[in-house]
């Protein structure tokens, strides 16, 4: 047995997946990231005792991640290399999809943008919007920072309760603009009645429509249609429905491939072979 490691060290979480005889992907995990070095040595230890395998099947271990620079030794002595964090989204997002020109758009603390075309992937840009922002408002307006809990609000919250939508100005679409989309982000938090569920539900199409729109608008020239999303903010239900009405409103692509929460650990791992190849 061979199995290349790919780990994301990212700045809440440290994330893990393995590549098995080049071709089986193992079953990802991951771990919120308290310190980075016990982190990585902790994921790595519990994936490999629950995928009942020893240490000397690992080929290789393929670091990624803002905190993936302090590791300065070999991993548990086995053949460790830094992978360029954007070369990593960029591989996995276009392994996982199946698509070979696309935007990788990298939905972690912040977010990062990725063009992909072919075997060139090059680093566009990103904001400063992300898993980091939802957390911190969701603790000023909540006082939670749990983003799962966040997400369990928003699931029973109405956001035009808060986000003032076209048809709340003209009382039905405006040329190209569907009434229900968004003319502004919190635009009745001063004159609405709304509940703890309603705000994490605001919140939530706030952080993402940015998101989405900055994709877009980086684009705005560029020809490409698909935007891929990765990241664990993947995992909020509100992106079934947000990102759907914004492929109408900018008459673009969204998808969310399976393993997007762990594409950046997945893009490091299929770094391997891409270089030796």
């Amino acid at each position: 047995m061979s199995i290349i490691i790919g780990i994301d060290a990212g700045i809440s979480s440290t994330k893990i997946i393995g590549i098995e005889n080049g071709k089986r992907i193992m079953t990802p995990m991951s771990i919120s990231c308290n310190e980075t070095i016990s982190s990585i040595y902790g994921v790595l230890g519990k994936y490999l005792h629950e995928n009942s395998t020893a240490l000397a099947d690992i080929e290789h271990i393929m670091l990624t991640g803002v905190g993936a620079r302090s590791v300065t030794s070999p991993i548990h002595d086995c053949p460790t290399t830094f992978v360029d964090e954007f070369k990593a989204n960029g591989l996995g997002a276009r392994f996982d999809s199946g698509m070979d020109r696309i935007i990788v758009v990298s939905m972690g603390t912040g977010t990062s943008l990725v063009r992909v075309d072919g075997d060139e992937i090059t680093h566009i840009g990103g904001i400063g919007m992300g898993g980091g922002t939802l957390k911190g408002l969701s603790q000023l307006l909540l006082h939670s920072s749990d983003i799962e809990e966040v997400n369990q609000l928003a699931e029973n919250g109405y956001p035009d309760s808060i986000n003032l939508i076209i048809s709340d100005i003209s009382g039905d679409d405006i040329d190209n603009l569907f009434g229900d989309a968004t003319a502004s982000l919190f635009g009745k938090a001063c004159h609405g009645n709304f509940s703890p569920n309603d705000i994490a539900a605001g919140l939530v199409h706030m952080v993402l429509e940015t998101i989405g729109s900055a994709a877009v608008l980086s684009q705005l020239n560029g020809g490409i249609k698909d935007f891929v999303l990765i990241g664990r903010l993947t995992e909020l239900t509100s992106c079934k429905y947000i990102f759907p009405m914004m492929e109408r409103l900018y008459n673009v692509h969204f998808h969310i491939p399976k393993y997007a929460p762990y594409c950046t650990a997945l893009g490091a791992a299929l770094s391997y072979r891409y270089e030796n190849e």
